[in-house]
């Protein structure tokens, strides 16, 4: 039994390493396996975390040629890409190199390779060469997340036609780049390029963007990003995209709902359409573990499959493709896998999306309240009336907040504003403790702060606001 390890890990992106960790310590012997060269998965490498270090800085470039003159700095900003891709790569090394670190720390032992499941308490690892290695393990947990959905008929080459890890590497801002979908992924990588000079059209299947967002604040995104120049075509789909001889691509356009098809010609195609759970070369079919219609590795309250022994969690499991989400998954079957009692609510996981202004959101939109015949209040503030926020020439944007008729508790919240994805965090806090609009409309917030916002929608679902 000394060479049999208690939790094997496969995968070691947010959810996996977070796992591991979290296992090693609370006194397991555990195992990581991971084909790729880094840590991390998707996000450290060729998700989050990149592209922050691109939206961060194409924002400060934005900034710099339309709003330093405002604040009295008269600066006539150069793009040098190489740099700012310099910048993304150091940052993406200096996070993968963090949780190499980590496993060292907590002594946990990596293998290199592809993992697979030949049977219950084994896994393989599959070297790119060499022999494979087979570990004996007590419990095995599959963190493998998820990859980009193509679209029939569409090649993706990372080339002219990308998908979001192509879109993180132009080495040259595209004239043109067309985004099919509408989600946070092409708006987020939409805006990047956007701010470096490409003129970019969004095209979307459904009658909005945003889907899994309040409708109220999916229309306000959208207006922000079309004063920013980027274009929309809703109720559209792409059916097909032709390579022409001068290196450009042309896309057909077909309304959703059948019609007379158009032409957009374009530099560069991000396909942006969604993400599918990973479950390729895990042998979970002769492990016999389950999936669902979907897909998703079917699992439990407590994240086990269907075969003893054997876990899922984050992006190969059913629920929202986050990685805070995947990443208190971890925490919570490392210690579920102890003997622990941990819980995930899930009614409290926020998202935010880093666009400019962000967008985050937590709990029920107004369209899920309705749907389900809640009577509910909603306050609303505009940062308008926010004295920070005006001081910052940060104004577009709003707070929302959703309480219970009849209780006052607080069942969802919606922000737009510069740092939205941290200010919403103390509604995920008040939530998670079933607070009230009033609890919050009484906590005292610095001034001048943007999160005084917060308050002031809070004391919009009672008596009114201060400063509206």
């Amino acid at each position: 039994m000394a060479d049999t390890f208690d939790l094997t890990v496969i995968g070691s992106g947010p959810g996996g390493y977070v796992a591991a960790i979290r296992a090693a310590q609370l006194g397991m012997k555990v195992a990581v396996v991971e084909k790729w060269p880094t840590f991390g998965g998707t996000c450290l490498n060729i998700g989050c975390i990149p592209s922050k270090a691109l939206l961060h800085a194409s924002e400060l470039f934005e900034e710099a040629g339309h709003q330093f003159r405002q604040f009295g700095i008269d600066v006539t900003p150069q793009l040098n890409l190489k740099q700012m891709l310099a910048h993304k790569d150091d940052t993406v090394t200096a996070n993968v190199s963090g949780i190499e670190f980590l496993f060292k720390k907590n002594k946990i032992t990596t293998f290199r390779g592809t993992g697979s499941i030949p049977a219950e308490g084994k896994v393989l690892v599959t070297p790119e060469s060499g022999a494979p290695t087979t570990i004996e393990t007590k419990n095995i947990l599959i963190a493998t997340g998820s990859v980009p959905i193509s679209l029939p008929g569409i090649e993706i080459d990372e080339n002219k036609v990308v998908s979001s890890t192509g879109a993180l590497a132009f080495q040259e801002v595209p004239k043109r780049l067309l985004v099919i979908g509408g989600g946070i992924i092409g708006l987020e990588l939409g805006s990047v390029w956007g701010r470096l000079g490409s003129k970019v059209q969004v095209v979307e299947f459904l009658d909005r963007i945003l889907p899994g967002l309040d409708s109220e604040a999916a229309r306000q995104t959208q207006r922000n990003l079309q004063k920013q120049g980027m274009e929309f075509k809703l109720s559209t789909k792409v059916t097909a995209i032709e390579k022409q001889g001068d290196g450009s691509v042309r896309a057909r356009l077909e309304p959703a709902g059948g019609g007379e098809a158009s032409f957009a010609e374009a530099d560069a195609v991000l396909v942006a359409v969604g993400r599918k759970p990973f479950t390729e070369g895990l042998g979970l079919e002769g492990a016999g573990v389950a999936l669902d219609e979907r897909g998703r590795v079917r699992t439990d309250a407590q994240f086990k499959t269907n075969v003893p022994g054997i876990y899922a969690i984050g992006d190969v499991v059913a629920g929202a493709m986050l990685a805070h989400k995947a990443m208190d998954e971890g925490h919570a079957v490392a210690e579920i896998i102890a003997g622990q009692q941990p819980h995930v609510n899930y009614g409290t996981i926020p998202s935010v999306m880093y666009t400019s202004p962000e967008v985050a959101w937590v709990g029920k939109s107004e369209d899920e309240l309705k749907a389900a015949g809640i009577e509910y209040k909603a306050g609303k503030f505009p940062f308008t009336a926010n004295g920070r926020a005006k001081a910052m020439l940060a104004t577009q944007g709003y707070v929302k907040i959703l309480a219970d008729v009849a209780t006052d508790r607080v069942l969802g919240a919606q922000i737009i504003a510069k740092n939205a994805g941290e200010m919403i965090h103390e509604i995920v806090v008040l939530m998670e403790f079933s607070g009230s609009a009033e609890d919050l409309g009484r906590t005292t917030h610095a001034h001048p702060t943007l999160s005084e916002a917060v308050k002031e929608a809070a004391l919009m679902c009672g008596d009114g606001a201060i400063h509206i």
